[in-house]
């Protein structure tokens, strides 16, 4: 047994190491953080996954994991009061490096660089990781509401970027 729950480990560590590496450097914006950040989830999950019912659900709660574990890190380092999570996402400014098969132009990226903060984490989680609304909901600790509509704010200001980037000036 313990051979087979060794195997679904290195199974869940081949499938989802890159995103999250990707999505805590996204965070953290550091090479060494991002690897800490994401070696510590998985230790996290290798003490506490077995109380994961739903297997189905482990990506979710990886991400959830990073997350939180990122927050506290910020937290220690910066020594702030605050606890909320949508305080700390607008001081970041978050640069996401995904795979290049995952887009196919750069303009996405740099649009994505001009969004707020708040808009750019759920959006990134969505798009670039896959993740559900519930999923997002549960990895920034935010009602699914709020989840929906910053996707639907952020989506909003990404078209207004692409229609100012592509606007002729007058001469």
């Amino acid at each position: 047994m313990k051979c087979k729950a060794s195997k679904s480990f290195h199974q869940l560590v081949d499938d989802h190491y890159q995103g999250l590496y990707r999505f805590a450097y996204s965070l953290c914006k550091d090479e060494h953080t991002a690897c800490d950040l994401t070696q510590q989830t998985f230790t996290i999950y290798a003490q506490k996954g077995d109380s994961i019912r739903d297997p189905g659900k482990a990506k979710s709660w990886l991400f959830t994991t990073l997350y939180r574990e990122f927050l506290r890190l910020y937290r220690r380092n910066h020594r702030t009061e605050s606890r909320d999570p949508e305080i700390l996402e607008e001081t970041f400014h978050l640069s996401e490096t995904p795979n290049p098969d995952t887009l196919d132009h750069p303009r996405v990226l740099g649009a994505l660089e001009q969004l707020e903060e708040i808009y750019r984490v759920p959006l990134t989680l969505f798009y670039l990781r896959s993740l559900s609304y519930i999923e997002i909901s549960e990895v920034l600790d935010m009602p699914i509401g709020t989840v929906m509509s910053r996707l639907s704010r952020g989506k909003t200001r990404l078209k207004r970027i692409f229609l100012d980037s592509t606007e002729i000036p007058n001469q």
